[in-house]
């Protein structure tokens, strides 16, 4: 896979129900630009959340000045803060008015790894998978705050974070509840590449 060449995900990929979203999002390529480096990784596992009806989701209190990037239009980054330490990175979905999301829960690094390393402020550790599994070391790998990142267009490849296609063969997903958090526990929004080891827990 040529990395330089990276195609980003187009809109109307987004504009759609969050559980249809998930899944295709699997495989697919974040990226981050970082200064004259390219920072890249294969996205392996994601959360849907599904907006008014949904009470996990940030977007089931109503629209906010924090949570309105959620309520479109579809492919925009939507960052917060969690536990007073750590940033988690979704994307908007469904038509503009409408609150949905998809939250990256980890990504398989390919590209960049001595930056990501370096962006997580850790000594380089021979077990890969504490480098981006899960929603906080992923975000931190990739140095994504809300400051910086918050509404960006995912869409748009000439920015320095966006979601791009990959060539390889869509992978095999295996569908479970969501973790991590208390409300809406059981539903089965949580999609991640089947076998692969940088799945969170």
């Amino acid at each position: 896979m040529d990395l330089s060449r990276l195609q980003a995900l187009p809109r109307p990929l987004y504009d759609r129900d969050p559980r249809l979203v998930g899944p295709d999002l699997l495989g697919k390529i974040l990226v981050r630009r970082q200064g004259r480096k390219l920072l890249t990784g294969r996205i392996v596992e994601v959360e849907a959340y599904l907006g008014a009806d949904d009470p996990a989701a940030h977007a089931s209190i109503g629209r906010t000045p924090r949570n309105a990037v959620l309520f479109g239009p579809p492919g925009h980054a939507y960052v917060y803060f969690i536990y007073g330490n750590h940033y988690c990175l979704n994307v908007s979905c469904l038509p503009d008015g409408v609150p949905g999301g998809i939250l990256f829960r980890a990504v398989e690094p390919l590209g960049g790894l001595p930056e990501m390393i370096k962006l997580r402020g850790i000594a380089e550790d021979p077990d890969l998978r504490r480098l981006t599994s899960g929603p906080g070391r992923m975000a931190a790998a990739f140095g994504i705050t809300r400051e910086r990142d918050g509404g960006k267009d995912l869409t748009d490849a000439k920015s320095d974070l966006y979601i791009a296609e990959d060539a390889s063969a869509p992978p095999e997903v295996v569908i479970t509840r969501r973790i991590g958090i208390t409300k809406a526990a059981n539903m089965p929004l949580r999609y991640i590449v089947a076998g692969n080891r940088f799945v969170s827990r």
